[in-house]
């Protein structure tokens, strides 16, 4: 309540309006499935495009799983064909496997080394390899290990060390040499040749060191490495070094790049690093062991970065690392001490294996779990913290479903599906069919589900594989949920998602003709058609559940919109006082926006009293109610149903009728 103290005009701003309620989005899906590479565990990030799908998940080459099994890419061909569909937000929940059913991953990255199987795979799925090289890494102390951050065959790349050498910061002159643009812990190259006498044209002596700033003498001081690779004592630089003749002291720095293979290969750089692991650039640490640590500072680069580098026991300093890195390659150093020198010259490259696709995923891999320590959420778990998801879908989970020994597993992850959306409320599970299914198959596997959030799709969707230009049969999920949000954004979310084109179909595992959609369209089997001169259909939109009520896959999407676009929208009154003046706010609150819906043509009735209606009174809470801080309010809205069926009835008509 405003204070009044002091004579004066007081000039405040009330509002005389209503609260309104802005309408949440229902076209953000979510798939969860086996790719490639990319994070298990963290957060999904919001995908918009097929190459954000590649730089996070790798691209859609065939998963090869432990005993042989090749299976097609279905997430990532259902994110490109969602897409391609119309679709525009997408989440993307990983999951894997591993060659063993220890603990994941190791907890000891160095040991983790030799979990090797006959095979030359680490069982964690990880790739890996060390420098200097050796087959298989042995965790040398005096190594650099390189690991896939993430699991996956996509994880075996070529990482490419790349030594570059900045500016010469050598001033001054003869017997006062100076230094500018340096740091503690720098890398230098040294390049002494201001004795012409002793030294032919052009040559020199040449050292490696690492620079320190001695406070009490104000002077740099160093740490030398010779050519002979001989170390020296802390010292001056030398006082009779000459910049007039030649002399260098040049910074040392390393690029990273790493080089992915596959379907979609790419390459990322990153330069400008220290080789210290105690260099600190305006305070903060900036070496390659900094920035591809195995615990990132934030989730964004956890996502992003694609290896972890560890430095053996014995490598305690740049020089140790500049060493490892010139006895990884003969001809290194000689191109180091060389000024015209190339980058492809001053590179080692280093090639990680070991890495596969693990296991086929199993149910416990979908359902997820929080590790207890980090938090960390994996499966089903890491879309319960997302609240604009409002379609999901496994994509692929039942690839081979009439093979028995997978069969259970196929069922159980629907079941996970469906218990995830009733936990979630306001989302809606795309099921779909086995591959390969037969009409009896496919019934008796509709039999099996019954949920007013599940829609259920049959048969899957022939399309031509972008990477090998041969036909292949995708899972109808991807599909439909691009069509879901084509819909949803061309039309609305209540209009009934089905005669819709599949525009990138070209045809379908089985061909269904009317009769037979007869058979299927009762029990909550939504087809895909083929009709002559109107190409590839979606046909059906009905939920498989047996309550009447929520027949229609459009219905429950617009309901799930109206609860949770109003739960958002009133959260405001949260803590208000609970009297006659929130209660009509409320009231005029959800009025205004079911007006709004009305008027678009959610509602049946010519009239706004006939297509809704909302109480907020007395009539809706008891004293009990007031007494226990609970306001009540009673929404009831006359939805719109698809015209499923449209029967025009024609009879003869006689000419001298009247």
């Amino acid at each position: 309540m405003p204070e009044y103290l002091a004579p004066g005009v007081y000039v405040e701003e009330v509002s005389y309006r209503s609260k309104s309620i802005e309408g949440v989005s229902t076209t953000t899906t979510g798939f969860i499935g086996p790719t490639s590479y990319g994070p298990i565990d963290l957060e999904p990030e919001v995908l918009v495009s097929i190459e954000e799908f590649e730089r996070l998940y790798g691209g859609g080459q065939q998963l090869r799983f432990e005993g042989g099994l090749v299976m097609d890419n279905h997430v990532y061909h259902a994110g490109r064909v969602f897409w391609l569909e119309g679709g525009r937000r997408l989440y993307v929940s990983r999951v894997f496997r591993p060659l063993t059913d220890d603990p994941y991953p190791p907890a000891d990255f160095m040991t983790a080394a030799t979990a090797t199987r006959a095979d030359d795979l680490y069982v964690d799925g990880h790739a890996r390899a060390a420098m200097p090289i050796t087959s298989p890494p042995t965790g040398d102390a005096g190594s650099i290990h390189l690991r896939a951050r993430f699991p996956g065959a996509a994880g075996n790349m070529r990482v490419r060390f790349t030594l570059q050498l900045g500016q010469n910061v050598l001033g001054g002159k003869a017997g006062s040499p100076t230094v500018g643009a340096l740091g503690h812990d720098d890398i230098v190259f040294i390049r002494d040749q201001s004795s012409p006498i002793n030294n032919p044209p052009g040559a020199g002596k040449f050292y490696r060191a690492e620079s320190y700033f001695d406070a009490p003498s104000k002077k740099w001081k160093w740490r030398f490495i010779d050519e002979n690779d001989i170390p020296l004592e802390l010292n001056d630089l030398r006082p009779d070094i000459d910049p007039k003749v030649s002399d260098q002291v040049r910074v040392v720095t390393l690029s990273i790049t790493v080089n992915t293979v596959g379907s979609n290969p790419s390459s990322q750089t990153w330069g400008a690093l220290a080789l210290d692991k105690r260099h600190l650039n305006a305070g903060a640490p900036d070496s390659f062991t900094d920035l591809f640590t195995a615990n990132p500072p934030n989730v964004a680069q956890a996502r992003s970065l694609p290896i972890v580098i560890t430095l053996g026991n014995d490598l305690k300093s740049g020089l140790d690392v500049l060493q490892a890195l010139l006895d990884a390659d003969t001809v290194l150093k000689t191109n180091l001490v060389d000024a015209d020198s190339t980058d492809v010259e001053r590179s080692v490259d280093m090639l990680l294996e070991g890495g596969n696709d693990g296991r086929r995923p199993l149910s416990a891999q979908f359902e997820g779990q929080v590790d207890p320590v980090t938090d960390l959420k994996s499966g089903l778990k890491a879309f319960e913290d997302l609240e604009d998801i409002s379609i999901v879908a496994a994509p692929g989970s039942t690839f081979r479903y009439e093979d028995a020994t997978y069969q259970l597993e196929a069922a159980n992850i629907i079941n996970l599906l469906i218990a995830h959306a009733n936990l979630m409320r306001y989302r809606i599970v795309i099921a779909d069919c086995g591959n390969d299914q037969s009409i009896s198959s496919v019934r008796a596997m509709r039999a099996k589900i019954n949920s007013k959030y599940v829609a259920f799709y049959y048969p899957w969707v022939r399309v031509v594989d972008p990477i090998t230009s041969q036909p292949i049969y995708l899972p109808p999920s991807g599909f439909v949920a691009g069509i879901y949000a084509r819909n949803d954004i061309n039309r609305a979310v209540y209009k009934a998602p089905a005669n819709e084109v599949v525009n990138l179909a070209v045809g379908f595992e089985r061909l269904l003709n009317k009769a037979q959609q007869d058979v299927l369209n009762p029990e909550g089997i939504n087809c895909f058609r083929f009709f002559e001169g109107r190409g590839y259909l979606l046909w059906g939109a009905r939920l498989a559940t047996d309550d009447p009520e929520w027949k229609y896959v459009n219905l429950r999407r617009y309901f799930a919109y109206l609860e949770r676009s109003i739960d958002r929208g009133t959260q405001w009154a949260v803590f208000e006082v609970n009297s006659e003046r929130l209660w009509t706010n409320v009231r005029y609150t959800i009025q205004d926006f079911l007006y709004n819906e009305w008027v678009s043509g959610a509602f049946l009735g010519d009239k706004p009293d006939k297509a809704y209606f909302v109480r907020c009174d007395r009539s809706t809470m008891t004293q009990n109610d007031l007494d226990n801080g609970r306001l009540i309010c009673l929404i009831g809205v006359a939805a719109v149903r698809p015209a499923e069926f449209v029967i025009f009835r024609i009879g003869q008509w006689t000419g001298d009728r009247k």
